[in-house]
């Protein structure tokens, strides 16, 4: 199944993504006189059961169900409440390489926090000061149930499903220090969407085309398979070190052509009016416009 955020007056409200079109569940839900989640966070914590819960809202007996076009919505991100956001450096091949570093031994952990989450089609503005903002497609996990001490054989059970993230990056305030937060959670800094995909949609989450496009222009094209530590490791990796709660995001590294990567006389970081895109195979296209705060 695949759900959205969508934002009505000042709230965000969860959509169930049908062949119609988008369904308002909170809306369906008072139109059927029942009580269930009506937010993305309540709806990850029903795990298995939220089946049920599809059939009943897209059961239309004698009332007639209404959809909401796509193209009229205001994305939210489609996690709203995440505990925590870890995000997982270097891990694809080709772009350790590009930048030169070596291959890990194990996963790098960093985080960002929820002031950095961003929707689809929201704006992306560059931090006062900043001079080096890049862009990074990640494939992002979100946890589905407590996960602590876990497996790699039991770890993707504990995954709700996936979605298209961008770690947008500011690299000069990143290299400042060792520690990469100071670039990296700047407010919506972390657009995620447009959708939350179940994970018994997407079957092999380390074989997806995943690619970025910079005002039209391929930069980043490559698969999950080039992953240096699979989903199924990471999950397991973490949950050794921190408990996982529903909802918790994890992005799992970005591929090779980030600005980064470039020879530095050939880096044109991104600017005002820049439109990027990500997309990855099943997950649907993420788009975010750059905007020069100073200019806001």
């Amino acid at each position: 199944m695949i759900t959205v955020t969508f934002k009505e007056g000042q709230k965000w409200k969860l959509g169930l993504k049908t062949d119609k079109g988008i369904l308002d569940v909170e809306q369906r839900m008072v139109q059927l006189g029942v009580n269930g989640p009506i937010t993305v966070q309540e709806w990850i914590e029903k795990g298995d059961s939220i089946q049920e819960i599809v059939d009943l809202l897209l059961s239309a007996e004698d009332q007639e169900l209404e959809f909401l076009d796509e193209s009229t919505l205001e994305w939210g991100p489609c996690v709203t409440e995440p505990q925590k956001i870890i995000c997982v450096g270097l891990n694809y091949r080709r772009h350790a390489e590009e930048s030169k570093m070596a291959i890990p031994a194990q996963p790098i952990l960093f985080s960002k926090y929820n002031n950095a989450l961003n929707g689809h089609l929201g704006d992306i503005y560059i931090p006062d000061g900043a001079m080096q903002l890049d862009y990074e497609a990640e494939l992002a996990i979100i946890i589905g149930k407590e996960a602590k001490m876990v497996e790699k054989e039991d770890a993707l059970s504990y995954v709700y499903g996936y979605a298209t993230a961008n770690d947008v990056s500011a690299r000069d305030w990143q290299m400042k220090s060792s520690q990469w937060l100071l670039g990296k959670t700047s407010d919506g800094f972390c657009p995620i969407g447009p959708y939350l995909v179940s994970k018994d949609e997407i079957p092999k989450p380390n074989n997806l085309k995943i690619q970025t496009t910079l005002n039209g222009q391929v930069r980043q094209n490559s698969n999950t398979s080039d992953m240096i530590f699979y989903c199924d490791e990471i999950v397991s990796y973490i949950s050794k070190h921190f408990t996982l709660q529903p909802g918790d995001v994890i992005l799992t590294g970005t591929p090779e052509g980030v600005i980064l990567g470039y020879e530095e006389s050939e880096r044109e970081w991104l600017k005002e009016g820049d439109e990027v895109s990500i997309e990855i195979e099943g997950l649907g296209r993420l788009t975010n416009t750059v905007r020069d705060l100073k200019e806001s």
